[in-house]
């Protein structure tokens, strides 16, 4: 670098709006990816148009500063990190500029999710082809600089193969427009005296002159995301991609012959695919779409051994599938103990039968447009096949097992402790026919060098991601993980295999091109990248001149970290240190869709992400003697501020980071630290607003007043911090206990039958805010034939934890387990309510506060929301006392649309043990079965949670969540649709942000049984 960084900054701010930052928290936060390494950048620049990125590249280029274009930061082998500075394209840059329909392509801004682009495309029944796993949050311009492809690709290929044309700003800041054009075109380009010109020679020069030596050195499979897309220049490719073109049922770019270049033209867009950021930056892109497949169907095909199931794959593409996909026992052992992937795994467990213990499955696809036609193909590949398999023609199920595979590299990262599944051999590409060969010898490897992995994805394309279990914080573990490596690439290059068939090569891949393509070859690559680049300040240290595979580690002997003792037990997951290091950066909180991560959704900011804060954590708890810059616990709750513990990453996160959990004892020790200095008194409020209501609803008229007035007299926003722009709940006059509550017995079991002994849990909001959800659940549990004993305990500390008063919580928690035990020591009494936030954190959190206590792991188990428990009542045979009669007296009733809003913690719940619904899924059911038809809001969290919506600086933020999806859903249903949600903070939310009144589902259940309609 000619000058300093200041000179940099300042000549740049002078020039361009968007925003530049070298703070320390911004450097941690994009020192990371999906990868096993960690390079803290100069800083990161937030370009808003295609102007300011030539700016920055041409400032840079005067001032000899390196830097690294990211996109979602999702790359797995280290390519969007590095020693200069970020160029984040996904803030701004994220625009879908027009689809074409009849041409079939769109022009997009580099920033733009494939998801998004998929979901816009999908209008004309079109879709752009290659399908990573991590489209859901990947952007295009990544999808491109990694030449990414998917499951599909034996139809598909790879994205060079659906670039048309590609706007880049070069090294200097000037710009180019790479498309194909012919020969003698391109040598016109060739005679301009700029950086395009340069490339142009380089690229005509390796075209014309190297022919032989590019296929001689080159790897035989063409599925691969290694160096640079020579072969694309000639154009050739040593074979092709099976369905490709005239072989395949689904329509496909251009004719048969592959790669997609015209001979006699050339296209160097197809150079800048798989370059990852080394030979430009992406602008703007025009790309080909495809046809979206009307139909699929199945075929799961169980295999005794991993050897056996690879040497089946040739056999089966002769059938012509669109994908087949290796599926590891492993995998869907480890779902299991994920909520949200626990149902995808139930699914092929069911499938395959309980029965069979076979460690493999291969899901083979077919595609088409008759569907008739899918499903005999899927049946003549199950009856051919000599290993039990099962056809499965219906999309739910389908979509569940491809959830479930493409989660598959974070699930199978979710092992805790300090012995991970490695990324370094990840996605080794070999001839298909030789991938049995190629499995048989790396397990030979890992077996020599005493490790095993997990061999799974895109067994159709010969392209297997294998993780080998490595401790990254042993000398000797690094040392292995090399060897290993190296043996890797004597053996794929003796099978004329790549080192990468999908992820790229980065930091832990370029290192071993040489052994790969040969001197030549290599020779190759450097001419075009000194050409495009000659003071090597594009992305440094990939595939040319490349950094060492076991350099910049994000764990290494060095690596320490600790934490103080906690309130909580993470024993599961190796200890609070060993909950932070759960989250291995593959950047699922950075979807748009699900309840994860609500503040991230909202704000598009890295650190409003999972990932963003187990970054910061995993930092402020590091020993500093090798780090360059540090974190403060100020700025850690400044990230955390906004985590509205709704507890989506726990169950969305494939690696099952609870940063809900964190949070509490982050806060608990933050605030310790400074003898509770600085904690607001609204946290007192929210903490012990049990113990207040009790006082309020005491003397109710005088308390109402205050709280109607609170706003006018500015009491709630200059004294406590709360929103002027809502009203705080006042208090309602019944009680559960009060005479308004006494239930109506005309469907009550006569007086000589048994009646089912039931714990009542209440809470705060119910109890004091709207008591007649409370009395209408103890009505319903009486007409159910329950004897009600109510907890006299307000709640089970959830507003206690979740503002980090966790000795405080802990306290109630016993209070509330002594209560039950005196109530029901027999142990046998379930315990219901209708809070999901306070019957969760009993089921959730206790077995946390009282590790090892057998009574409190049953009495969670034992503990439902009023519609999860009544759905297991209706189940328990058939003597009348345990359920309710839920025939329907009036048919015509089933046209009542319920409109239905699921709180966090219902999404949150795993499936449960014995089957029967949980969650928004059995109140869903609950509804169905007294007669509503119900349609589920598809939302992710409203934007409340509890006490932050209500918090001044967190009120605008608050709305922004809830008009993500929730209030344009809830707007769209109308006035006088029912609208119906399932907590406190949810029924608030709705209210507040539409204008309009949603009902606990309680109160609808109600309805049905009280007044004549059931």
């Amino acid at each position: 670098m000619i000058n300093s960084i200041p000179d940099f900054i300042d000549s740049l701010s002078r020039i361009v709006e968007g925003e530049i930052r070298v703070d320390s928290v911004s450097r941690v936060l994009y020192s990371t990816d999906a990868s096993i390494y960690q390079i803290e950048p100069l800083g990161v620049f937030f370009p808003r148009s295609s102007e300011e990125i030539s700016a920055f590249l041409e400032a840079a280029n005067i001032y000899e500063i390196p830097l690294v274009p990211r996109g979602a930061g999702s790359s797995l082998a280290g390519q969007s990190i590095g020693p200069g500075f970020i160029l984040d394209c996904s803030r701004h840059l994220d625009q879908i500029i027009s689809i074409n329909p009849s041409e079939m392509s769109a022009i997009i801004e580099p920033g733009v999710i494939l998801a998004d682009l998929n979901i816009a495309a999908a209008d004309f029944g079109l879709q752009f082809g290659p399908d990573p796993a991590s489209q859901e949050r990947a952007t295009l311009g990544g999808v491109i600089a990694n030449n990414a492809t998917g499951a599909q690709s034996i139809s598909f290929g790879m994205a060079a193969d659906h670039i048309i044309s590609l706007e880049l700003t070069l090294d200097d800041g000037s710009q180019a427009n790479f498309r194909e054009m012919p020969l003698d075109a391109a040598r016109n380009k060739a005679r301009l005296s700029n950086r395009e010109g340069e490339i142009y020679r380089s690229a005509l020069s390796i075209r014309n002159d190297h022919f032989d030596e590019i296929v001689a050195g080159w790897p035989k499979t063409w599925r691969r995301a290694s160096g640079y897309n020579l072969n694309y220049l000639m154009p050739w490719s040593p074979s092709a991609p099976p369905q490709w073109g005239g072989g395949s049922r689904m329509a496909q770019p251009g004719s048969s012959a592959y790669p997609p270049v015209t001979h006699g033209s050339i296209n160097l867009a197809s150079l800048i695919a798989g370059s990852e950021g080394t030979l430009g930056v992406i602008n703007r892109a025009e790309i080909r779409l495809v046809p979206k497949p009307a139909f699929t169907c199945l075929t799961l095909l169980a295999y005794e051994n991993l050897v056996s199931t690879c040497d089946d794959v040739p056999r089966l593409l002769d059938l012509k599938p669109s994908a087949i996909e290796l599926i590891p026992a492993n995998m869907i052992r480890l779902a299991r103990s994920i909520p949200s992937f626990a149902k995808q795994a139930a699914v092929l467990e069911d499938l395959v039968g309980n029965q069979h213990e076979f460690p493999n499955l291969l899901a083979v696809e077919f595609s088409g447009s008759n569907l008739d036609e899918l499903k005999e193909l899927a049946q003549m590949t199950a009856e051919l096949s000599k290993t039990p398999s099962l056809v499965v023609p219906d999309p739910g199920q389908q979509a569940e097992i491809w959830n479930l595979r493409k989660v598959g590299l974070g699930i199978l990262m979710s092992i805790p402790g300090d012995l991970k599944p490695i990324p370094f051999v990840e996605d080794v590409a070999v001839p298909v026919n030789k991938l049995g060969q190629f499995v048989s010898g790396l397990e030979v490897i890992m077996t020599e060098h005493g490790t095993s992995g997990d061999f799974y994805a895109h067994a159709s394309a010969g392209c297997l991601h294998i993780r080998p279990l490595i401790n990254l914080k042993q000398a000797a573990g690094i040392g292995n993980m090399r060897v290993i490596a190296a043996a890797t690439i004597e053996l794929i290059s003796s099978l004329g295999g790549a080192p990468s068939g999908e992820h790229g090569d980065g930091i832990a891949r370029s290192e071993w091109l040489p052994k790969i393509f040969g001197p030549e070859i290599i020779d190759l690559f450097g001419l075009l990248k000194n050409a495009a680049d000659p003071k090597g300040l594009l992305n440094p240290g990939k595939i040319v001149d490349p950094f060492s595979m076991d350099d910049h580690l994000r764990y290494g002997p060095d690596y320490s970290a600790s934490g103080k003792a906690t309130f909580l037990d993470f024993s599961a997951q190796d200890g609070f240190i060993g909950a932070i290091e759960m989250c291995n950066g593959a950047g699922v909180c950075r979807k748009s869709a699900g309840v994860m991560c609500p503040s991230f959704q909202a704000t598009q900011e890295e650190l409003h992400s999972t990932r963003g804060r187990a970054n910061l954590l995993r930092n402020l708890l590091e020993d500093k003697s090798r780090q360059q810059v540090n974190i403060s616990p100020d700025d850690v709750f400044n990230a955390l501020d906004l985590c509205l513990a709704c507890k989506g990453c726990k169950s969305e996160c494939p690696s099952a980071v609870d940063m809900a959990k964190l949070k509490y004892e982050f806060l608990d020790h933050y605030y310790a630290s400074r003898n509770a200095r600085g904690r607001p008194i609204r946290d007192y409020l929210f903490a012990y607003i049990g113990e207040i209501a009790r006082f309020g609803a005491a003397g109710k008229t005088l308390a109402n007043f205050v709280l109607r007035k609170q706003n006018v007299f500015g009491l709630g926003t200059n004294l406590l911090g709360f929103t002027d722009k809502r009203y705080l709940p006042t208090f309602e006059n019944m009680t559960l206990e009060g005479p308004d509550a006494d239930p109506v017995r005309n469907s009550t079991p006569g007086t000589d039958e048994i009646r089912k002994q039931v714990l009542y849990l209440g809470d705060s909001f119910t109890d004091h805010f709207q008591p007649d959800i409370g009395i209408a659940a103890r009505r319903i549990l009486d007409a159910a034939g329950c004897e009600i004993h109510i907890i006299p305990v307000s709640g089970a500390g959830r507003t206690k934890l979740s503002k980090g008063f966790l000795s405080a919580a802990r306290k109630q928690a016993e209070k509330v387990i002594r209560t039950i035990n005196q109530i029901d020591p027999g142990g046998s009494m379930p315990v219901v309510g209708v809070e999901p936030s306070e019957i969760y954190t009993l089921k959730d959190e206790y077995p946390d506060f009282f590790p090892g206590d057998e009574r409190v792991r049953e009495l969670s188990a034992r503990s439902f929301m009023l519609d999860e428990y009544l759905l297991r009542l209706g189940e328990q045979g058939s003597h009348p006392a345990l359920r309710i009669d839920i025939g329907l007296k009036d048919e015509n009733q089933l046209d009542e649309v319920v409109f239905l809003h699921g709180h966090c913690y219902q999404k949150a719940q795993p499936p449960a043990a014995d089957g029967l619904p949980v969650g928004i899924q059995a109140t869903q059911a609950m509804l169905e079965q007294v007669g509503y038809r119900v349609e589920l809001i598809d939302a992710g969290c409203c934007g409340m949670a509890g006490a932050f919506g209500y918090e001044a600086e967190h009120y605008e933020l608050s709305m922004e969540i809830g008009e993500l999806s929730l209030f344009p859903q809830v707007r769209k249903a109308g006035q006088g649709a029912i609208i119906s949600a399932c907590g406190f903070s949810c029924l608030s939310q709705i209210r507040d942000g539409t204008g309009l009144e949603a009902r606990h589902f309680v109160s609808l259940v109600h309805d049905r049984i009280f007044k004549g309609q059931i």
